[in-house]
């Protein structure tokens, strides 16, 4: 039990490094990425603290040189899912009786080891595994999964110090248990942060966790588990499985101890299994918590005053960073007919500047390849058809290429049409659709932007008329979780803009603050009395 009242370190966000040419953290990274490039990892599965290896192996390839093998992952079967459920519950018992104090310290020592020793590993494992650029790597695998690690620990800390009042001879305090059974965090390709964070922060609060991450992120998990390893995690709070995403989420949601689901995906695939946890309710021993970020379709709207350079580069940085492939990413514009024309030849002059998508290894590449052949066979479907589509034109790429790495140009679609398909469908790539509009029309405008999409995640206005910023805030009140004024609709900071949407791209549980946090405990209010009553009656039943 804990002998005193803790203040953790004062949470700050860690910096991001430049990685300029002659740096030793270029030189580092570089010198990590040619190692995994030229040697191959085996990854097995990682139950109660041991590796778990089945031979039933897949390849992992580089998404910019798909033809080239740099290691393997073991995939598991219903058996090793149900050994990952047990040994967490076996686990639980003396992690969730682990004072926070010792907790916390494991998380902190994983974020300074991000920090300093696997600050080349985990970025190098992000670039070759996820196509990310240096700059990209370095604000997610690196930086954001810090700012988690640190953030959520002293957001642990806010938590438990949450007490009731206690009038005169009682004392109410409140008791932040974890969650009675297991979680299952289910992660994403597009983010190393949110893979460590989503498994991380239940754990954290003293819960026991199954994770399944993306099988297009494995490279990457495994260092984060051999972080997690090095920092003192005891064995069996976190364990990691790979195989059929069905077959896992099956043998999951079937344990009467499952307790809660942490998930980052598409939005088919988390109704799909909200439906499931709902109609195996009577199941559970407990409601389950069910929080989920989602898919987003986001938006920038320009006004007529805004800046026509501002407006081009949050553009071109909000769609075609990570290669589109953000949840927060730009996917859809709205522009003023006064400044459209220039907008759009200012960000055709980025885009000519920019080389030929590549691979992650040459620093001077803005856009690498998407993730897969799946996305990329979809992204030129649309494409294809932008181009034979009467009330669409690609004005600007359009160019795809799959023979070495899944590389689409960045590529902007103009449309006559609000309501055309890639401006209502999330494509998760690099491409823009713009919609022009009469500058007279923005008010009507901004109820298009609000009506057009299921999704409700980021969204950005630009304008230098407050009187408009405002109008757009109000207007667009729901239709953004994060919304942005005079920026692109990406690059949310850990204890800076706490991150979610709601409509269908999630629950906007916020990552990167307390309200996520809140999510993983079970408080249980304590009331002491200190003199106890011996008589039944109360003064209103005297005689008179």
């Amino acid at each position: 039990m804990g002998k005193g009242f803790f203040q953790v370190p004062v949470a700050y966000n860690e910096p991001i490094k430049s990685y300029a040419p002659g740096s030793p953290e270029r030189e580092a990274v570089l010198a990590q990425y040619k190692s995994y490039y030229n040697g191959t990892v085996d990854v097995p599965m990682y139950i109660n603290g041991k590796d778990v290896s089945t031979g039933n192996t897949r390849n992992m390839t580089p998404p910019h040189d798909h033809k080239h093998i740099v290691g393997q992952y073991h995939v598991g079967t219903e058996k090793h899912v149900q050994e990952a459920i047990d040994t967490a519950l076996e686990a639980r018992t003396k992690w969730a009786a682990m004072p926070w104090e010792q907790r916390a310290a494991i998380f902190l020592k994983a974020a300074e080891l991000i920090a300093g020793p696997y600050r080349a590993k985990i970025n190098a494992a992000t670039m070759m595994a996820q196509s990310k650029t240096i700059h990209q790597a370095e604000i997610d695998a690196a930086c954001e999964f810090i700012d988690f690690l640190r953030f959520n620990v002293s957001y642990m800390q806010e938590i438990f110090e949450q007490q009731p009042e206690s009038a005169e001879g009682i004392w109410n305090r409140v008791e932040y248990r974890p969650l009675e059974g297991f979680v299952y965090a289910i992660t994403p390709f597009n983010f190393t942060a949110i893979a460590g964070n989503l498994p991380a922060s239940a754990a954290m609060m003293g819960n026991v966790v199954v994770w399944k991450p993306s099988d297009s992120q494995i490279f990457s998990a495994k260092v984060i588990m051999d972080v997690f390893a090095e920092a003192g995690l005891p064995a069996g709070v976190i364990n990691v499985v790979f195989g059929d995403p069905v077959m896992v989420s099956n043998t999951v949601l079937a344990s009467p101890d499952f307790s809660g689901l942490h998930f980052t995906g598409s939005t088919t695939v988390f109704k799909a299994l909200w439906k499931q946890i709902g109609n195996q309710i009577d199941t559970y021993k407990t409601y389950p918590r069910i929080v989920g970020e989602t898919g987003g379709k986001d938006f920038i709207i320009a006004h007529a005053s805004a800046n026509p350079q501002q407006v081009a580069t949050a553009m071109v940085r909000g769609a075609f960073e990570f290669q589109g492939q953000k949840c927060s990413a730009a996917s859809r514009t709205y522009l003023p007919k006064s400044i459209a024309q220039e907008v759009l030849d200012l960000v055709k002059k980025d885009v000519a500047s920019m080389k030929a998508p590549g691979s992650p290894e040459d620093m001077s590449n803005f856009v690498t390849a998407v993730i897969h052949e799946g996305s990329f066979d979809k992204l030129a479907a649309y494409i294809e058809q932008a181009k034979a589509d009467a009330d669409a034109e690609v004005i600007i790429g359009g160019d795809y290429d799959k023979s070495k790495g899944y590389f689409i140009s960045p590529t902007v679609i103009l449309t006559t049409n609000p309501h055309y398909k890639t401006m209502e469908t999330e494509l998760f790539g690099p491409v823009l659709t713009v919609y022009v509009y009469e500058d007279s029309a923005w008010e009507d405008t901004l109820k298009l932007v609000d009506a057009t999409s299921e999704y409700a995640l980021t969204g950005a206005v630009l304008s230098r008329d407050r009187y408009a910023i405002t109008q757009a805030t109000e207007a667009l009140q729901n239709a953004a979780g994060n919304f942005y004024i005079n920026d692109k609709p990406t690059g949310a900071v850990v204890g800076q803009q706490p991150f979610g949407g709601a409509r269908a791209s999630g629950t906007n549980d916020k990552a990167g603050s307390a309200q996520n946090l809140l999510r993983w405990v079970s408080p249980r209010l304590i009331k002491e009395t200190f003199v106890t009553p011996v008589d039944y009656r109360y003064p209103f039943l005297g005689e008179s």
